[in-house]
């Protein structure tokens, strides 16, 4: 099998997950550039070729595919100098700053015929596929409710750091910058079709510009009751989870571990001790559903098909998100 070649753009904390799941996938993927603005970054890559011209790197013919690793301002930029040159993209969350910026990014990706991915790795992660296999076959029966938490921590430092917590870096808070993987789960599990009401804040624990703290009552896809509470202020912080009722049973994701009842008396559980970066060390999270998306992008190429988490998921995302924080603003 011949390797893609790949251009990576953008390096920092964030990209160690992506360089461990390529040195895995490496008969299936070669690095063909690291690229990035500044130098500096660029220092400590010593395992591939790298260069600070980015449209070069991605223009390069042997290069198939480019994988965005940039704050999210950048990412409309690089993937258009992409989709120009016929590259197919896999894009970090979120797809940009604002949500128009978000549909074009998507459009783009459309009008060029290439694909584009997003990664939303709680999609792949075990105790989310095994949530989606009991809703999927009906041994949770009919969704009642279903309810969304992702109660985690974040230190003052964090947002202290030069654009954190910021629109112009990150494009929002908690909702956009961390519950956004749970939130994404959540809508894929579920579908959520209506914000019914919302509240968001910055609590007295942190300075920041953007929300450290939302709920909302939400309309799942089927009409039920569902809710959902995000924040960046709750020390020590706490594994996210999604918790669905049915009608004939109801079960808990919490971090990365499932377990169902049954109406019947039977019981389901996968366990995990996997930590999901909710607290002070965010990088906290093994790189397993990092891998898997990059897997699912190259078999997507390799087929034909659209990545199992495309840029209409993502834009989905942010347009739920962007009501939320309407409607908890106007509150």
């Amino acid at each position: 099998m011949s390797r893609l070649g790949i251009a990576v753009i953008g390096i920092g904390p964030g990209s160690l997950p992506h360089f461990k799941s390529l040195q895995d996938l490496a008969d299936r993927v070669e690095v063909r550039w690291v690229a990035a603005r500044g130098p500096e970054r660029l220092a400590a890559v010593t395992e591939y070729p790298t260069t600070t011209d980015v449209a070069a790197a991605i223009a390069d013919p042997t290069v198939g595919a480019v994988l965005v690793l940039t704050p999210p301002a950048a990412h409309l930029a690089v993937a258009e100098l992409a989709f120009a040159a016929g590259k197919h993209v896999l894009m970090e969350k979120p797809l940009e700053l604002s949500t128009a910026s978000a549909r074009a990014l998507v459009a783009g990706g459309r009008a060029a015929g290439v694909r584009l991915g997003v990664v939303l790795q709680h999609r792949f992660r075990d105790a989310g596929v095994a949530l989606r296999d009991l809703l999927t076959s009906g041994r949770l029966g009919r969704v009642e409710a279903a309810s969304v938490a992702v109660p985690w921590w974040r230190p003052q430092r964090y947002y202290d750091e030069p654009g954190r917590g910021t629109l112009a870096r990150d494009g929002g808070g908690v909702l956009l910058t961390q519950a956004i993987h749970t939130l994404n789960l959540f809508q894929s599990l579920v579908g959520v079709r209506a914000v019914v009401a919302a509240q968001v804040r910055t609590t007295g624990l942190h300075q920041m510009e953007t929300e450290d703290y939302a709920s909302a009552l939400l309309e799942l896809g089927n009409g039920a009751p569902g809710s959902l509470l995000a924040t960046t202020a709750n020390y020590p912080g706490r594994a996210e989870s999604i918790d669905v009722i049915g009608s004939l049973g109801s079960a808990r994701l919490e971090g990365a571990s499932v377990r169902a009842e049954f109406l019947d008396g039977s019981r389901f559980e996968h366990v995990s001790t996997e930590g999901t970066g909710g607290g002070a060390n965010i990088m906290d999270f093994p790189h397993d559903a990092h891998r898997a998306v990059l897997a699912d992008f190259l078999d997507a190429i390799a087929a034909g098909r659209d990545p199992q988490v495309t840029g209409e998921d993502a834009l989905a995302t942010h347009e739920l998100i962007d009501t939320i924080l309407a409607k908890g603003r106007a509150a």
